[in-house]
């Protein structure tokens, strides 16, 4: 899933914004020929992924840095653990450290959660994914963490599938027209999703032939309602407010997938340290 050309694009913008021009601090105190080695240490238990997406911030500095993983994405780490070994260039390791950390740290701090939610409902068919509540320009490494922790991917931009939305609704009149006129011209690889608020929506989704039916803050009763109309025509997926508190109840009425956006936008870091070693 991860497109090393985009990476590598990604990379170079972030370390430009870095050091625009260049890192003062390590130019003036380190020799250019200094060499040192340095570990990766994990400081809570977690999911790690992104590590290979840490190797090639340093591999970009310094195409001789020699990066050795002891860990790999999806594996479960322990706080104390050391999940990688570097040894190179010490202008190139300290230049590299904080986007290294901080790319691996944030996609590791998303598989532990997305893991969390994913564990909560392994026991129903319900798959847990994320929505477009990503950090901008980080998206291919939010969705590949989700992927990582044992989540589904939604869509990837807006160009991936239809989703008609409430201000998609207003503006062409209803539900119903802008399925239809969604359908005219769409390619027969592409789905048509639709979101909806209530019971009377969803109806009316299910007959104008949607292909996937977002319900949208549905209480649990309604929940339960819509996956008996359905009959299994459509695909249903909750959204809204969903915790790691009920989501097993909501999993529990039958639906097919469950997005949570805050796997994403309220993510908490996984704490992991870079550190030299004598």
């Amino acid at each position: 899933m991860l497109n090393f050309i985009a990476i590598d694009r990604l990379i170079k913008e972030a370390l430009l914004e870095d050091m625009p021009y260049g890192d003062i601090t390590t130019d003036l105190l380190i020799p250019d020929e200094s060499v040192s080695d340095a570990i990766l240490k994990v400081k809570e238990d977690g999911i790690l992924c992104g590590i290979d997406v840490a190797k090639r911030v340093f591999f970009l500095l310094d195409e001789n840095i020699r990066f050795e993983k002891l860990k790999k994405d999806g594996d479960r780490i322990k706080k104390g653990e050391i999940i990688a070994k570097i040894q190179g260039n010490s202008r190139a390791i300290l230049k590299g450290e904080r986007l290294a950390l901080n790319l691996i740290q944030r996609m590791s701090g998303i598989a532990t959660m997305t893991n969390k939610y994913a564990e909560k409902i392994k026991n129903y068919k319900a798959v847990v994914t994320e929505t477009r509540k990503t950090m901008p320009l980080l998206r291919m490494l939010d969705k590949y963490a989700v992927f990582i922790g044992g989540g589904k991917n939604h869509r990837y931009s807006l160009s991936d599938a239809v989703l008609i939305k409430d201000n998609h609704i207003k503006a062409v009149g209803s539900i119903k027209e802008a399925i239809a006129s969604a359908k005219k011209s769409i390619p027969h690889t592409m789905k048509v999703e639709v979101e909806v608020r209530n019971i009377d929506e969803f109806k009316e989704a299910l007959e104008a032939g949607a292909d996937i039916i977002m319900l949208d803050h549905f209480t649990i009763d309604q929940l339960k309602e819509a996956v008996l109309l359905a009959e299994g025509r459509v695909l249903i997926e909750a959204s809204g407010n969903v915790t790691l508190e009920n989501i097993e109840e909501i999993a529990k009425t039958g639906v097919d997938i469950i997005s949570v956006g805050a796997i994403t936008h309220s993510v908490e870091s996984l704490d992991i340290s870079l550190d030299f070693v004598d």
